[in-house]
């Protein structure tokens, strides 16, 4: 993106959607060692915004983990490892 005479940057619309950053939406540029970051500004939603926004991640990221057949159980004993601290003969 080109920085324009005044110093403004357009944030791609698909950044602008993942991030939940709107009209009036505050950010913050965070200088690092490779350049700087993009940061959104936490804001003080309301509780149905808030789960709105959560929901809208989860469908977003439907489908995108393959366990290949695995249940629950051996996906998360594959995750961390057998269990130690259960007896098991």
């Amino acid at each position: 993106m080109r920085v324009t005479t005044k110093g403004q940057v357009t944030i791609p619309k698909q950044i602008r959607d993942h991030l939940g950053i709107g009209p009036g939406s505050e950010v913050e540029f965070v200088a690092t060692d490779e350049g700087a970051r993009l940061v959104a500004v936490n804001e003080n939603l309301s509780e149905e915004e808030a789960s709105r926004r959560f929901s809208d991640v989860l469908d977003r990221m439907a489908g995108t983990l393959d366990l290949a057949g695995m249940t629950t159980d051996e996906y998360m004993e594959w995750l961390r490892g057998p269990r130690e601290d259960l007896d098991v003969d």
